[in-house]
């Protein structure tokens, strides 16, 4: 009687454990590839680094992009577990916003060159897929000669990282939709012409091009392919502000050559948790995200 009895209990617990795996497996492959870039939990993250990154796993983000790359580390911790932190709530470190900006002179290019080396090493442990340089500093910005001296930077950049198997990207602001000061081109337009497609992949980040002036889709179609990773962002929650329309942009991911579409919320109306799951949710509820 107790030896059925027993069996009776591990049958039971045997398909709990299959039922909720299978559960857990569905839901899994129901989500929707949405990413996150960590920077919109920056006050967050700097008390509590573990318990931020469990909360995140539990919202549904499927993918995250760091924004706390120093001396080797990711938010203080060694890449390796970084790596596993975000393994075991669920999701994957694909990017990360980091760099040194190079200033025009051979001293800066050299001590740049050994800082990447060092900083390609710690993201190749960490797993990232993608390294973004946010922006570039004042220099490039002077006159013709120093942005194509910086577009020069990017393409070695770029060389050092996919020796490594890692993409080099740059991720615009709205200053790159300005005109060159001795040229006829604007910043972004000479950049996206003069760096190598092989080398050198863009992060847009379409809030900002909404801010320059421009128009996300025109820049696919004028430049296809060279977006790999796209910023979603709006002035404060994703869709909150009506300014901006997100469906041509998703619906043109493709013409894009975009792998990951990534949140990013700079300004809150609400708590910065509340904020990111509001932005989860209207991009989760819409249609045209895949």
């Amino acid at each position: 009687m107790k030896t059925n009895l027993v069996k009776s209990l591990i049958f039971s617990v045997l398909m709990a454990f299959i039922i909720g795996w299978a559960t857990q497996s569905a839901l899994a492959k129901g989500k929707k590839d949405i990413a996150l870039q960590m920077y919109s939990l920056r006050d967050d993250l700097k008390k509590d680094v573990k318990g931020t990154i469990e909360k995140l796993g539990k919202i549904g983000y499927v993918s995250l992009e760091a924004a706390g790359f120093d001396n080797g580390k990711f938010y203080g911790m060694e890449p390796e577990a970084f790596k596993a932190l975000i393994e075991a709530n669920g999701m994957k470190l694909v990017s990360s916003h980091t760099g040194v900006n190079y200033t025009g002179d051979q001293p800066s290019w050299d001590a740049a060159m050994t800082w990447w080396d060092s900083c390609i090493e710690a993201h190749k442990k960490a797993g990232c897929t993608y390294i973004v340089k946010p922006s570039m500093g004042d220099y490039p910005y002077k006159n013709l000669e120093a942005l194509k001296k910086t577009c020069q930077y990017f393409n070695a950049i770029g060389e050092k990282c996919n020796a490594k198997g890692i993409r080099f990207g740059y991720h615009n602001h709205n200053h790159e939709f300005t005109k060159i000061v001795d040229g006829d081109d604007l910043v972004y337009d000479y950049m996206l012409k003069n760096t190598d497609p092989k080398k050198v992949m863009f992060e847009m980040d379409v809030y900002w091009v909404f801010k320059g002036g421009k128009t996300a889709v025109d820049y696919f179609n004028k430049y296809p392919k060279r977006f790999e990773l796209l910023h979603i962002k709006d002035e404060k929650e994703i869709g909150a502000s009506g300014l901006i329309d997100f469906k041509p942009i998703y619906e043109n991911r493709a013409k894009a050559g975009a792998k990951y579409c990534i949140v990013e919320v700079e300004r809150y109306d609400f708590e910065p948790f509340v904020s990111v799951q509001k932005s989860y949710d209207f991009l989760n509820n819409a249609s045209y995200v895949k």
